[in-house]
């Protein structure tokens, strides 16, 4: 057997191997979804009461939430059941795939992704956290009582859940801010200074994907958009502190730069130099006629 078909024998193995690899870590991910998904479902009209109640405790009195849909009873929970067990299996999910990607990182990007892996879960969860317990009473208690009187308040089941799940998800990614700040930087894509240089662009980007990521109402989008602000200036400052020496690297060389620049300003041309000569050779014959 020659060696380029050695070789490519080689790297057919290898292809195969990843990918029995990439399969095993698929197919845990899915086995962690539906062990969740299983052990919730039995309490799915429990869980949808708890999601509904930043909105049933604003209803009218004798105001009921509808089923529009005749399966509406039941793929609504259902639905968000399989999004439940998804959101607290992503521990899981994210595992797997840094366990996949991981041996073909160096040893300083495995320094840094594994804190940023972790923090972005966290963030994550934070996000959803701050939509249910902070945006969700505000924008409720707004839409319920800006309507006109004759009007009665009765949501649909599936629509109120895609309206939250779209909020959930607006947030949850707008908490991750930071960990797109110190990616960015982390890359070299750009510098803390610079992106402090551009903060007024930041902050009309921010309210730009309050209005893209939210629905449609003035309340969600400014909730969305100043935490996303407050984010992006505590990737600034994480950035700044994690890349420390980076940036003092950074001034040593502007500073070498100057300095060879400047010596280089003070280097004489050829007509300088001959210039210079003349002069001293003019006071050297001064002084000897003087003498």
């Amino acid at each position: 057997m020659s060696e380029e078909e050695e070789l490519e024998q080689s790297k057919s193995g290898s292809l195969m191997s990843h990918l029995v690899e990439l399969r095993d870590r698929v197919v845990r991910m899915v086995l962690a979804v539906l062990v969740i998904f299983l052990g919730l479902f039995y309490w799915a009209n429990d869980i949808y009461v708890y999601l509904a109640e930043p909105l049933t405790r604003h209803l009218p009195d004798g105001a009921n939430m509808i089923a529009i849909d005749v399966a509406s009873p039941f793929l609504t929970p259902f639905k968000l059941v399989l999004m439940l067990a998804v959101f607290l299996a992503m521990p899981v999910i994210l595992y797997q795939a840094w366990a996949f990607v991981a041996p073909g990182l160096y040893a300083n990007e495995k320094r840094i992704a594994g804190p940023l892996l972790v923090s972005s879960i966290i963030l994550f969860y934070a996000g959803v956290a701050f939509a249910y317990y902070i945006v969700f009473p505000l924008v409720f208690g707004f839409f319920t009582s800006i309507g006109p009187e004759m009007v009665a308040i009765s949501t649909d089941i599936g629509r109120y859940l895609d309206f939250v799940l779209a909020l959930f998800f607006g947030f949850g990614l707008a908490f991750e801010v930071p960990i797109a700040t110190i990616i960015l930087v982390a890359i070299g894509f750009t510098t803390p200074k610079k992106l402090s240089q551009k903060r007024p662009y930041v902050i009309v980007g921010a309210f730009i994907i309050g209005m893209l990521l939210t629905p449609p109402d003035v309340i969600s989008q400014v909730l969305l958009a100043l935490p996303m602000w407050v984010l992006f200036e505590a990737g600034l400052i994480a950035s700044a502190i994690i890349f420390k020496d980076r940036e003092m690297d950074e001034v040593e060389d502007d500073e070498s730069e100057n300095a060879v620049a400047a010596t280089d300003s003070q280097t004489l041309t050829d007509e300088e130099m001959e210039a210079e000569l003349d002069r001293a050779e003019a006071d050297e014959a001064k002084l000897d006629k003087n003498a």
